[in-house]
């Protein structure tokens, strides 16, 4: 038995009915003739036909039992009867976004064994058994005592499949260095790699994958941003100064890694073509592998099932599932990653090597650049393409799949991506009038700035103070929901209609309880990110003896992992400061209301 079978049972009856239902459904119209059902019945092996009108609306339900009954009916003519005539009405059917335990109680409700399963859009996509929930039951409450409790085993799990992944794909820059004989990155990275590998195969060996609840999924993202930015340490161990003490080199290179998974962008190198050209791609790769790996975790942990289940792969073109979602959006990323670095080429950049290192840092919304003169002797060709690279990195995965499969582009989405643009254009023209910089120059900051890239031309400590507030206000907006971008996300900007009906307590009461949670949730990140910010600069202005303007706009940029800097941050800052600053780069990548999921899980 089970150590905890109460414990085991409230698990697997907290997870949704998906993942349990009989995906092999048959569906029929309401005007097919009896004697065809039977038929098919037959041949499709089921006891169970879905009836639906002429819209496609489930409103029935024909079981053998019911066919068998009519038929031996002497007063019912089968050879003319359709499955209208015969069918149980009204359906009763259940949300794929149910739980078992929301199926044990509809069906106890209403006297039944069976439910089907239905999308928002009253599509059929499973049937559910109280059969099979009971065997789940028995399964959980028979099964032999575990060292590690179920939810952790499905943390555990997921968290292996990610740092697996990883280190898969950190390969590519290890290759790069062995063939450019850089000996001393590649060593580094080939260990980053193992290890990566080695702890992903050790985790998955304890756990399971399985859904999470909104807590469960919230310690999946903020451990993988933490073990990728500690485990990615080992080839900044390799190429800092040695002279320093132990706390100092660690330190540096703690945040210096931070600053890469997390695309946050901010670099302690002011000349970073004082590095080998092997280890400027690896930076500009770990913002990639970062960037991608949370789209993953946030898709994964956040989003519907449903809609994965709608997405189709082009890879494949199979219903896509969580094994080849990492491959989709690598592929994605890498086609932009081509042709912007391509494009780069063409217009002037004649590294190849650089050209892909930026274009990576681009996309991903990082911010790290293969020397310190790359950006600032770009023509206007390559500003335009940059900032439309970052633009692209800060737009949602779902955005970017709509261009192989345009049916995914939903209105709401749509609605998002537009609600971006025109907060951007107003920031811009904004911007051009304040700064007092060349509209080129003024439109590739509020662009980089937007899409929390971080890309900057010179440093922006000397801007005016309306000038830094517009960008600090991009920053902390940030991109579109499920991008690499940082900030709020736009998204969550919608969920500010409801905050006159929330602070009203009759009409507090008639909002739905997500919705509640929703409008939670945001008032706290919009809280959260300037108090932050605030607190921040004022032991930067104070530990670094610079003006609070620019403290706050380097807070800023870390919190939002926007990457703009002001150029507070460098080798000389106290360790510990960069420790807890390096901390802060993954907190505001899970816009730190992932962290409050963790310790206050009612509020999920």
């Amino acid at each position: 038995m089970s150590s905890n079978p109460e414990r085991a049972v409230s698990y697997v009856l907290n997870k949704y009915v998906t993942e349990y239902m009989d995906k092999d459904v048959l569906i029929l119209s309401q005007n097919t003739l009896t004697r065809e059902a039977a038929r098919m019945l037959r041949h499709y092996e089921t006891d169970d036909i879905i009836i639906t009108d002429e819209n496609r609306v489930p409103v029935g339900i024909v079981t053998d039992e019911d066919i068998l009954s009519k038929v031996s009916d002497v007063t019912v003519y089968a050879e003319a009867t359709k499955l209208k005539d015969i069918m149980s009405t009204p359906l009763v059917t259940i949300n794929e976004k149910a739980t078992l335990q929301d199926a044990l109680h509809k069906m106890r409700d209403n006297n039944i064994r069976k439910l089907p399963i239905l999308t928002k859009k009253n599509e059929v996509v499973g049937m559910i058994f109280q059969t099979t929930i009971a065997n789940v039951i028995r399964d959980a409450t028979a099964a032999e005592p575990r060292l590690l409790s179920p939810p952790v085993k499905a943390v555990l799990g997921n968290l292996g499949f990610v740092l697996q992944f990883a280190g898969v794909l950190l390969l590519v820059p290890a290759i790069v260095a062995t063939i450019l004989e850089d000996t001393t990155t590649a060593t580094g990275i080939y260990l980053t790699t193992v290890l990566l590998l080695v702890t992903g195969f050790f985790l998955n060996s304890y756990g399971e994958k399985s859904s999470l609840n909104l807590q469960q999924a919230s310690i999946l993202v903020f451990s993988s941003l933490f073990l990728l930015s500690l485990f990615g340490t080992v080839p900044y161990l390799y190429v800092l100064p040695s002279d320093e003490t132990n706390v100092e080199v660690f330190g540096n290179a703690f945040f210096s890694s931070a600053a890469g998974f997390t695309t946050g962008g901010i670099s302690l190198f002011d000349e970073p073509e004082n590095l080998t050209q092997s280890f400027t791609f690896y930076r500009s790769y770990t913002q990639l592998v970062g960037g991608m790996s949370f789209i993953y975790l946030v898709i994964t942990a956040f989003y519907p099932e449903s809609k994965l289940q709608s997405m189709r792969g082009f890879i494949s073109g199979r219903t896509l599932h969580m094994k080849e979602l990492f491959s989709t959006i690598t592929v994605i990323f890498a086609v932009y990653i081509i042709i912007v670095a391509m494009l780069l080429y063409f217009f002037g950049q004649d590294n190849l090597l650089d050209d892909f290192s930026l274009a990576m840092s681009t996309l991903a919304t990082g911010g790290f650049v293969p020397s310190s003169t790359i950006v600032e002797n770009l023509g206007w060709q390559e500003q335009v393409i940059l900032m439309g690279a970052m633009i692209l990195g800060a737009l949602p995965f779902t955005f970017h799949y709509a261009f192989v499969r345009k049916k995914f582009l939903a209105p709401k989405l749509g609605k998002e991506v537009l609600t971006y643009f025109a907060i951007l254009s107003g920031a811009t023209v904004l911007f051009i009038g304040i700064s007092g910089l060349e509209p080129l120059e003024s439109a590739f900051y509020s662009v980089s700035a937007s899409t929390t890239a971080g890309l900057q031309l010179q440093s922006l400590a000397g801007l005016n103070g309306v000038a830094h507030s517009i960008l600090i206000i991009l920053m902390f907006i940030g991109g579109c929901g499920f991008s690499t971008a940082g900030g709020l996300k736009i998204f969550r900007l919608f969920h500010l209609r409801n905050c006159r009906s929330f602070f009203s307590s009759v009409k507090r009461n008639e909002l739905p309880t997500q919705t509640k949670k929703e409008v939670i949730s945001t008032l706290i990140i919009i809280a959260l990110f300037p108090t932050i910010s605030a607190i921040t600069g004022l032991h930067l202005a104070e530990s670094e003896n610079v003006p609070f303007q620019d403290a706050f706009f380097e807070a800023a940029g870390v919190i939002t992992t926007g990457g703009l800097s002001a150029g507070v941050i460098d080798f000389d800052t106290d360790p510990a400061t960069k420790i807890v600053l390096a901390f802060l780069m993954i907190f505001g990548r899970l816009e730190i209301i992932a962290i409050i999921y963790i310790f206050v899980p009612r509020l999920s």
